[in-house]
């Protein structure tokens, strides 16, 4: 037996009394599993209002519709019906501009739910559907329909600097010059 014998720490000590280490290290540094779903990360809200509305006499089980700033509704998807009593349900909880999405779920009965968005009347916009400003140190984009052109638009370029020195802004035609509208910054 050598004379001078190292011994263990403290701390080691005390874990091997107490039963610490005798189970094996884990090498996996995820936490243990908890219960489904619950993990500690909220997911992102998608949707600012989920409601239930009455509308007899409403055809087909879907609609995707637009509510405009002055009230007025555009189909995008779904019955030509009067969708009325979907939008004054949601209205109840979201004001106007919004996208809403409704589903029927029963005889009258139908599930909506909303999102708000930004409109903006833009007149001075090339032709397309879809368009996208990025302004990005010195150099400056725009794109029609994915395809890069010469130009700007003086309301999206605008719109972008509200949120900051770099940005993009992508806007998506509505009807004629309004346009939905998202703006980040880089």
């Amino acid at each position: 037996m050598p004379l001078f014998r190292r011994r263990p720490p403290l701390h080691e000590r005390l874990a091997r009394e107490g039963g610490l280490l005798d189970a094996a290290p884990s090498l996996d540094p995820r936490p243990p599993l908890l219960e489904t779903g619950i993990h500690g990360l909220q997911r992102p809200r998608t949707v600012d209002a989920t409601v239930l509305a009455d509308a007899p006499g409403l055809d087909g089980d879907e609609a995707v519709f637009v509510a405009l700033p002055d009230g007025s509704l555009l189909v995008e998807e779904g019955p030509d019906g009067e969708l009325a009593p979907l939008a004054a349900a949601v209205e109840e909880e979201v004001p106007p501009p919004y996208r809403a999405r409704a589903v029927r779920r029963g005889e009258s009965l139908w599930a909506v739910q909303a999102t708000r968005i930004e409109v903006l009347r833009l007149e001075d916009v090339p032709a397309g559907d879809e368009v996208d400003v990025t302004h990005a140190g010195d150099e400056r984009e725009l794109r029609v329909d994915g395809e890069r052109v010469f130009g700007s638009v003086r309301a999206l370029e605008e719109r972008g600097a509200r949120e900051g020195r770099e940005f993009v802004v992508h806007a998506e035609r509505l009807d004629d010059d309004l346009w939905e509208v998202r703006a980040s910054a880089l």
